[in-house]
């Protein structure tokens, strides 16, 4: 008999019409529970099953959480929230996953560590048993995602996908998760990267999905897209930053020809190389700002942990300074425009020769735009440290 009083071990099953596969599933993680050695129980985290799925969870024992709001985070929210032992146990109800191996995970989180995350894909020793997983999934989704989380994120994880994991129930309260669709579980393994916890990773296999009266819940290119974007929030450095970076460094040799007018190759650059430049430079700069705005609120909203290097940014470069910088470049942009318009008075007021006025125009238009950007931004900024200080 499982000890549903004071159990060690909690097993979640998010569960939406999983009728064909629910009872093996439970079955399985009886077992799995059994030979841990630990007290369980197991919740099924029901979504809004209209099948036998809620019966079969209450003939087996299983404790039953309705969870209103849909979406698979949703219902594991729901189901871990309600766990009461101090590890949790997330699977899929669909008997891809053998909970059977529970002791496994269970021996890990005895190891002192926070998240063991289960692997499938062979780079991380798994196994994925034939028609297991589509092939754009196995070969490049799930490889992609997990390099581009161990590029981003320093995630010791070679598949960052997995659905079957175990970590301690502190370790799930510290996060604050807010994904409330697929990408829940991605959430946890990029915070579980960037805050520091203790985590590992063991080799499991993936059977094929036993369900056979609905598709699966996963919509590749819907919840691929998701993935991603929850990706792209959590790594400003390089939605924002470095392309930023890179758009100001493509607009400064621009500059750097056009100013003297450079013919390289039988090709002269000249005021149209000039507002192309400024056309990089407006844009990486304001890329640039996104990439400290991003990374300011997401802290503030503890959406990521403190950032050592933008608590010293924000201590050298302050409001006061930012209006000071922001008022030189407005001056110098300025000057410029007037050099122009005096060039314009000397002609009368008539034809212009635009291959010289507009290389006092477009560098004093650009300084003039990125005197403003910063003048508004390093209000915002402080606006949005305000919180942090």
């Amino acid at each position: 008999m499982l000890d549903t009083t004071t159990p060690t071990l909690s097993v979640v099953l998010p569960c939406l019409n999983e009728a064909d596969t629910l009872e093996v599933c439970i079955r399985k993680a009886q077992k799995g529970i059994e030979n841990s050695g630990v007290s369980g129980e197991i919740i099924v985290a029901d979504n809004g099953s209209t099948d036998a799925s809620v019966e079969i969870a209450q003939r087996l024992g299983a404790r039953i959480v309705h969870i209103k709001e849909k979406g698979y985070g949703n219902a594991l929210m729901g189901g871990i929230e309600a766990a009461r032992g101090k590890y949790v146990l997330m699977g899929d109800a669909d008997d891809s996953y053998d909970l059977q191996e529970i002791p496994r995970f269970v021996n890990k989180l005895d190891e002192n560590y926070e998240l063991v995350m289960g692997c499938r894909l062979p780079g991380g020793g798994g196994k994925v048993e034939k028609n297991a997983m589509p092939l754009l999934h196995r070969w490049w989704g799930n490889p992609m995602f997990s390099f581009m989380a161990r590029l981003w994120f320093n995630a010791p994880f070679h598949d960052v996908h997995c659905g079957m994991r175990a970590f301690t129930k502190d370790f799930y309260k510290s996060l604050d998760q807010r994904c409330t669709g697929m990408e829940f579980a991605t959430e946890m393994t990029i915070k579980a990267s960037l805050y520091g916890h203790n985590i590992t990773e063991i080799p499991i296999t993936l059977y094929p999905d036993g369900r056979t009266s609905h598709p699966p819940h996963l919509k590749t290119f819907r919840d691929g897209w998701r993935h991603l974007r929850l990706y792209l929030v959590y790594t400003p450095r390089w939605l924002f930053l470095l392309p930023g970076i890179f758009s100001i460094l493509l607009g400064i040799i621009s500059y750097a020809l056009a100013l003297p007018q450079l013919t390289i190759g039988g090709i002269r650059f000249d005021v149209h190389t000039l507002l192309f430049g400024s056309l990089f430079i407006l844009c990486g700069f304001q890329a640039i700002l996104f990439a400290f705005f991003t990374k300011t609120f997401a802290i503030s909203e503890g959406l990521m942990s403190e950032d050592p290097k933008l608590n010293k940014l924000f201590e050298i470069i302050n409001l006061e300074k930012g209006l000071i910088i922001s008022g030189i470049m407005l001056v110098v942009g300025i000057i410029l425009l007037l050099i122009a318009v005096n060039q314009w008075r000397l002609t009368g007021f008539g034809l212009l020769d635009y291959s010289q006025t507009m290389r006092w125009v477009i560098p004093g238009a650009t300084l003039t735009a990125l005197a403003v950007q910063t003048l508004f931004s390093s209000f915002f900024m402080s606006i949005l440290g305000m919180k942090r200080k």
